[in-house]
């Protein structure tokens, strides 16, 4: 009979996600992930496959926990569905701009993936469709309470705040400031309202 494992893939798991927001999978090392978790490399190999094979399962509970995240942020019934976007996207604009932020490995999957048919894609692309849908469900509700128009699509808005959030998130990792963030974030709310951009002199610049 094999001999048990002496420790939790979860734990495994979420040490090399660290790892993997920090370098990316492409840089990441075997030596790195050792480290991490303080698993031997076999060790890592027999439980996991690889290196890749670890990444794509961090990957899927990175998503899970991010599309948790956001519905949570976007299911309180206390405020309108406008409203808890708008508060949503003031959140990740703070968060963003934070020197200390971790990037979300859907974000370095996108950014990794060699194509359509790359396995960091498709698990990224999964994940963009659960975010997706959590924002679609929010806009839905603020469709049928009249807070955006009657025949507004409600599912390219959905990817819209996803495509939002993501370039937030790598403006941010980039330097990109809080005012900036914070004013990107704002007049992305303007196309539900089918409002005019604030004038470009009135924001501040990349360069604030």
């Amino acid at each position: 009979m094999p001999r048990p494992r002496k420790f939790l893939e979860s734990d495994v798991v979420s040490s090399a996600s660290e790892v993997f927001a920090v370098h990316g999978l492409a840089a990441a090392t075997l030596d790195d992930l050792v480290r991490a978790t303080g698993l031997g490399k076999q060790s890592l190999y027999n439980a996991f496959g690889g290196k890749r094979e670890l990444f794509l399962r961090a990957l899927s509970e990175d998503r899970d926990e991010a599309t948790r995240a956001v519905s949570e942020a976007l299911g309180h019934d206390d405020a309108s569905p406008l409203e808890r976007i708008r508060g949503h996207m003031l959140v990740m604009a703070i968060e963003f701009s934070g020197s200390d932020r971790r990037v979300s490995l859907t974000t370095r999957a996108l950014v990794e993936s060699t194509g359509a048919e790359d396995p960091l894609s498709t698990s990224a692309k999964a994940g963009i469709e659960q975010l997706a849908g959590v924002y679609a469900q929010c806009l839905e509700h603020a469709r049928e309470s009249g807070e955006i128009p009657e025949d507004a699509n409600v599912q390219s808005l959905a990817v819209y705040f996803v495509a939002i959030t993501r370039g937030m998130e790598l403006l941010g990792r980039a330097g990109v400031g809080r005012g900036v963030l914070t004013a990107v974030a704002l007049d992305s709310l303007r196309v539900l309202h089918r409002q005019p951009m604030e004038e470009a002199d009135d924001r501040p610049s990349v360069r604030d």
